[in-house]
């Protein structure tokens, strides 16, 4: 099934470095990092809980595992998912239906 939050093969390859340099090379990957992917920016689109990620993606628990450690800030600041998403073409903050709720009801 097709999303508008996918990303294209050739997109994704031109992240897919920055996004390998978070693992650390203990043993051979088992998923496909571009399906892996696929599955964050539709969470950051939808804001759906984690456990509702559409079974057209991989479990939601691998996809979360890759989630935390690609969000982690480096030196500069800023995390792997935010630089990949700008190269992607992806411009500002991304925020969740979620945090979008939590900063209402904040008020």
């Amino acid at each position: 099934m097709s999303y508008p939050s996918d990303i294209g093969k050739g997109s994704f390859e031109e992240i897919r470095p920055l996004l390998e340099s978070v693992r650390k090379r203990t043993k051979p990957r088992t998923v496909d990092l571009y399906e892996v992917f696929c599955g964050v920016p539709y969470l950051l689109k939808s804001g759906c809980q984690w456990r509702m990620l559409p079974s057209e993606f991989l479990k939601w628990r691998t996809v979360h595992s890759y989630f935390s450690k690609w969000s982690e800030p480096g030196l500069e600041g800023f995390s792997v998912l935010e630089r990949a998403l700008k190269k992607w073409g992806r411009r500002g903050v991304c925020k969740t239906g979620a945090q979008v709720l939590d900063e209402l009801f904040e008020r």
